[in-house]
């Protein structure tokens, strides 16, 4: 692989606590991802929001609103993150769709291959910069738009199941699966709107769980332990 798009759950982020920040767990994502830009593979962040905000859970806030709540939130993660990837000696810089003063730099592809190529790790924040769109959504289009190999979504659960874990203790785990089948049984591992994007754009994505050791390297380098999502061509490993 020689560029990746990984997808961080907020509330994986947030650790036993649920909300706001794990610092020894973000500290643990920081280690395995500079081994990764150490031996010069480049590497793009998008983070949930979960860990601050859900606001399809409220009823009394508009969603355009609660949507515009929740994409701050994802800015809020990636600069906490990205500035614990810096004292572990990376350098990193912060994307938006929208203008947000100095905390961050406006979204482009150049600059983002700008980025990629002096070895920086580029967050994507902010998601698609639109209300109604997921920030699953908002990861398909960014690892599209910089021609990422693959998108490693790193969860709280450790792969892609044909029912809730949580709910059914008999749930299914599959190793593979293609993104057809995804869509057709409405496996929910993103939403559809990502999961047709993925598809069109021959996108392939891999799940697994962050809190298991060493997981996202151990995922780039082959010793995968969760589930690969394919999409017949550009698939890797």
């Amino acid at each position: 692989m020689q560029r990746i798009l990984l997808k961080l759950s907020g509330e994986a982020l947030a650790g036993d606590k649920k909300t706001g920040f794990d610092e020894d767990t973000v500290r643990g994502v920081a280690v395995q991802v500079k081994e990764l830009v150490d031996e010069g593979i480049q590497v793009g962040i998008v983070i949930g929001g979960g860990n601050f905000w859900r606001g399809r859970s409220s009823d009394s806030i508009d969603r355009t609103k609660a949507d515009q709540i929740g994409m701050l939130a994802t800015v809020m993660n990636c600069i906490y993150v990205s500035e614990i990837f810096r004292s572990e000696g990376m350098m990193t810089s912060v994307l938006t769709p929208f203008e947000c003063g100095s905390f961050t730099k406006l979204f482009s592809k150049d600059r983002a291959n700008k980025y990629f190529s002096k070895n920086m790790v580029v967050f994507f924040a902010g998601g698609t910069g639109h209300p109604y769109f997921s920030t699953d959504t908002g990861v398909v289009l960014r690892a599209v738009e910089v021609d990422a190999d693959v998108i490693l979504l790193a969860k709280a659960v450790d792969g892609v199941y044909d029912s809730d874990p949580k709910c059914n203790p008999g749930a299914k785990k599959y190793t593979e699966v293609s993104i057809e089948e995804v869509i057709d049984k409405n496996l929910q591992v993103v939403d559809m709107t990502a999961s047709i994007m993925a598809r069109d754009n021959r996108m392939p994505m891999w799940f697994f769980g962050l809190n298991e050791d060493n997981s996202i390297v151990n995922a780039v380098k082959g010793e995968f332990n969760g589930t690969k999502v394919t999409v017949c061509s550009k698939e890797v490993g």
